[in-house]
């Protein structure tokens, strides 16, 4: 548990440290649509880099749950074959979904206020 929060930590630290240069800078009358981008871009790679960890701990987990149910039982293995690699494909299209989800957060944005 204390690992978890840790991991949480640094990523935490790191995405201040990443979104600091952003929140540093001047208007000088930029118009809006560019803070807004850069916020949505923001948002995007937030979104997909933590369902990519999610989705690995996930996939790493369950690997690691199927290796030992088959272990202890050979005689099922084919069963718990088949429920893994379906539990692998949900969890990849789960972050297939958040790839989507990141890119119509790019796309919305940068049609919405007309690219720079």
């Amino acid at each position: 548990m204390i690992q978890r929060l840790k991991s949480l930590g640094l990523g935490l630290a790191v995405l201040a440290l990443g979104s600091a240069p952003l929140l540093a800078q001047e208007t000088g009358g930029a118009p809006v649509k560019a803070s807004l981008f850069k916020i949505s871009i923001i948002v995007g790679g937030a979104v997909i880099a933590l369902s990519v960890v999610a989705g690995a701990f996930c996939q790493a987990k369950a690997i690691a749950a199927g290796c030992e149910g088959i272990s202890r039982n050979p005689g099922g293995a084919p069963h718990i074959r088949f429920l893994l690699v379906f539990g692998l494909v949900l969890i990849e299209t789960l972050v297939i979904y958040a790839l989507l989800i990141t890119i119509i957060i790019l796309m919305v944005q940068w049609n919405k206020y007309g690219g720079l």
